[in-house]
Formats: C-alpha cells, sequence, structure tokens
C-alpha cells in the first residue's frame, strides 16, 4: 500500500550523499544494497518517530482498496509492532489515505501468522509460510526471485484478478 523503499533511500542518499539503485535494489532487501557499513542505518528509518508518516502510497492503492472494500469484508494487516514508533504513524497515514476503513478493522501485530483470512496480500514471503487462504505477494525489490506464491504486480493488477 505504501512505497516505504522509495522514501528509504531517497532519505538515505540525502544523508549519506550517495544510495542504492533501482539496479541495486533488485531482488535484494535494504540492507543488502548498501556497504555492510551501512546496513544498520538503512534500516534504523524505519524506527524513526514520524519517518513513516508521510510515505507515498503506491500508485492505484486507493482506489482499489475502495472498490475491494466496497465489495468485501477487508482488513488491514500490519506487523507495525516489529517497529514500535511505527504504529502511530501508520494509523494516521491510513486515517488520512483510506479513511472508509473504519479502526476496527485495521490489525496491528508483530506475526501475521494470527491472520485467518480468505486472501492475504503482502509483499513478505515469510508472512504465507503459515498462512492458510489464497497468498498474492505482491511485487516488491525484495521479492523478484520468490516463486512459491502467485504473484500480484500492480494494484490495478489485484483489481482485476478480485473485482
Amino acid at each position: 500500500m505504501a512505497d516505504s523503499a522509495h522514501k528509504v533511500v531517497r532519505v538515505f542518499h540525502e544523508d549519506h550523499g550517495f544510495g542504492p539503485s533501482h539496479d541495486e535494489l533488485h531482488g535484494r532487501g535494504l540492507q543488502e544494497s548498501v556497504p555492510p557499513e551501512y546496513s544498520e542505518k538503512i534500516i534504523s528509518y524505519f524506527f524513526k518517530k514520524g519517518f513513516l508518516r508521510d510515505v507515498p502510497l503506491l500508485p492505484d492503492c486507493q482506489e482499489v482498496v475502495k472498490k475491494l472494500y466496497d465489495k468485501h469484508e477487508v482488513f488491514i494487516v500490519s506487523a507495525a509492532t516489529e517497529m514500535p514508533y511505527s504504529l502511530e504513524d501508520k494509523f494516521f497515514w491510513l486515517e488520512e489515505h483510506f479513511p472508509f476503513i473504519p479502526y476496527q478493522r485495521i490489525v496491528f501485530c508483530g506475526d501475521k501468522r494470527i491472520i485467518n483470512a480468505d486472501i492475504l496480500i503482502d509483499d513478505r514471503a515469510r508472512n504465507f509460510e503459515f498462512f492458510m487462504g489464497r497468498p498474492l505477494l505482491f511485487t516488491a525489490h525484495h521479492n523478484i526471485h520468490e516463486n512459491r506464491f502467485e504473484r500480484v504486480n500492480s494494484w490495478k493488477e489485484v483489481e482485476k484478478l478480485l473485482l
């Protein structure tokens, strides 16, 4: 839903005068795309209060999620407790961009194994390891080489598949 990697790379570049290129991110996580001495630094942004508050939306996400919400029972699930400051940031980000989703349908957790749903759209393959429903792996730089799950490359593709 959010393009957090884009913001991390931009801010890292502003702070250090260099940062991973699109090619360097292809098939790699953020930590793997910078020299080892910077691997903790690039991840540290996620742990800063307010950092995730203004992350850009992925293209077409807002419109497609609204259509899905109008037709299906939609819950937003985030492993936000991995990064405690992200709880507030993500809550207000969701409230701003998805005001039609009530707080009762937002689930912040540390492990998505607790989720029992028909469909889970996620960019982290690890979240599908114990998932019993239909997994849809949303393409991101870090999961390009993952081939165990059904893949979606855009929110328009999600729309065609589920609506």
